[in-house]
């Protein structure tokens, strides 16, 4: 490995860089994005059979909250209805929304980074392909005829680079994909768990006793 790095020349030491930081986002947002972290399937119905009859005392709210993003999501509406049990539909909608928005920047955290990555590594081969052409002409010139060690050296730099930056961006990209749709999924259940969580609160309202 390290005779291809020295082949490769001082451009892969950015592509290097760059796969480290992608291997170590991939992980990171598999972790991260996982069901039982984010939406629990049972979850809701549970919620909503918890409080059937009465609203949940403080503390069995905090636990929610710690759950799940989901959790996270529903216990901010309930922490809403009991603070203020006259509060009107509107202002209980923009509390999850709220909340909701809250949950997806952290889904979509790093993955900005990650696309990032995918498209730049492409580039930053291409430098090394354009560095490593560079020296094969200068390999050319000169009165003493070609040099072959230095035309050797150019192709390498530029084969090994264009190699490298497409084994980072192609798997990167291909994560990225997979979790922009995770996410995209993830965003539609909460939003389906506050339409069903908002008739469910609003019984607890003065209005609608």
């Amino acid at each position: 490995m390290f005779s291809i790095i020295q082949a490769a020349g001082w451009p892969i030491w950015p592509l290097i860089l760059c796969s480290i930081v992608a291997l170590a986002l991939i992980i990171e947002r598999f972790s991260s994005l996982r069901e039982s972290r984010i939406a629990p399937p049972k979850l809701l119905d549970e919620v909503i059979s918890v409080t059937r009859s009465s609203l949940p005392a403080p503390d069995v709210v905090n636990k929610l909250a710690e759950n799940s993003l989901l959790g996270r999501v529903l216990a901010t509406g309930l922490r809403a209805v009991i603070a203020d049990p006259r509060i009107p539909e509107h202002t209980l909608r923009n509390t999850f929304e709220t909340a909701g928005r809250a949950a997806v920047h952290q889904m979509e955290r790093y993955l900005n980074t990650l696309g990032t990555i995918a498209a730049a590594a492409p580039l930053l081969g291409l430098l090394g392909t354009v560095i490593g052409m560079i020296e094969i002409f200068a390999s050319q010139g000169g009165a003493t005829g070609s040099n072959p060690q230095q035309l050797a050296h150019g192709i390498s730099v530029a084969l090994y680079n264009t190699a490298f930056a497409l084994m980072i961006a192609i798997p990167s990209l291909m994560f990225y994909r997979y979790f922009r749709g995770k996410v995209d999924e993830y965003i539609l259940d909460l939003e389906q768990a506050a339409e069903r969580m908002v008739p469910h609160l609003l019984r607890f309202t003065v209005d609608h006793r």
